[in-house]
């Protein structure tokens, strides 16, 4: 495995001076013998070899100054081989030989398309995430994996797909968690599961999280009724518990206060008629009884 080797190069300010003014020198200089060989074929010769290896050397020196931003890094190879990366951001000159690749190190997001997998209980769900990333080994994104962006794609998705096989969409128990219910615990294992499948290309995953979850079309209308009848239910029992506690401390006050004295039956028949008016869907009709209680 091929590890990351910081190599900064030289500052290139300080060394802008030193390049272009010997050249002009140089130049004034060739100017002047120049003029003073004119006749001699020889000197001539010299001059004018002279006149053209020093101009490609000077151009080839140039070549060894590179731009480093922030958040970016320029991995350098000589003849194939890594030498080393420059993070520090600034003018800099290396080594004109250097092959300088730029890659950035700055936070990117990755959103997914809409997959379709079945959880962990057969159901098939449309499922989407965004994973928040960054290169941070320079070493291992560039000679690693053939193209670190698109392995990133690649290897998100298929760690979506195996997290969602992990969960059920809905959990009926409360202690198994579930894709809808369990979000911060299910992103966790996402974001963790994401990291393991990247860390061979140098990438840091800084978050991963859900950002479309549904069951597919297909069940969509099976599930909804499914969840409404358990809506439902739990309102029901809701009502039911009330209505109990209603009717218990109605008895519990008529007899504390002897208000009235009713046997069994009576009470039978009051908890009866408490109960459909609490728990009723619609509302009921009031009968006043002008007779006696027992009429």
């Amino acid at each position: 495995m091929v590890r990351e080797r910081l190599r900064h190069g030289v500052p290139g300010i300080p060394l802008l001076p030193l390049i272009f003014l010997p050249l002009l020198d140089f130049l004034i200089a060739g100017l002047g013998a120049g003029a003073s060989a004119r006749g001699d074929y020889l000197l001539g010769a010299v001059l004018v070899i002279t006149f053209i290896a020093i101009p490609v050397l000077w151009l080839l020196l140039l070549k060894g100054f590179f731009m480093v931003g922030p958040n970016e890094a320029k991995v350098f190879q000589l003849f194939g081989s890594y030498v080393g990366t420059a993070k520090e951001p600034g003018l800099r000159w290396t080594n004109p030989f250097f092959k300088k690749t730029k890659i950035s190190l700055r936070v990117r997001n990755f959103e997914s398309a809409q997959l379709k997998v079945n959880d962990r209980d057969g159901n098939p769900v449309e499922i989407a995430a965004v994973v928040v990333w960054r290169v941070v080994e320079t070493a291992e994104a560039s000679f690693e994996v053939e193209d670190y962006q698109n392995y990133v794609k690649v290897q998100s998705e298929a760690a979506l797909r195996n997290a969602a096989t992990s969960y059920p969409y809905d959990s009926h128990e409360e202690h198994v968690p579930s894709l809808r219910g369990s979000t911060s615990a299910v992103a966790e294992h996402l974001k963790k599961e994401v990291q393991g499948r990247l860390d061979k290309a140098g990438v840091e995953v800084l978050e991963a999280r859900f950002s479309h979850m549904a069951y597919a079309q297909e069940i969509a209308a099976a599930m909804l009724q499914r969840q409404q009848a358990g809506a439902i239910i739990a309102a029901r029992k809701l009502i039911v518990e009330g209505a109990v506690g209603m009717v218990e401390m109605a008895l519990e006050q008529l007899s504390h206060k002897g208000i009235v004295n009713l046997d069994e039956e009576r009470k039978a028949a009051m908890v009866s008629n408490l109960l459909v008016v609490l728990c009723g869907e619609k509302n009921v009709q009031p009968i006043v009884n002008t007779g006696t209680i027992h009429q």
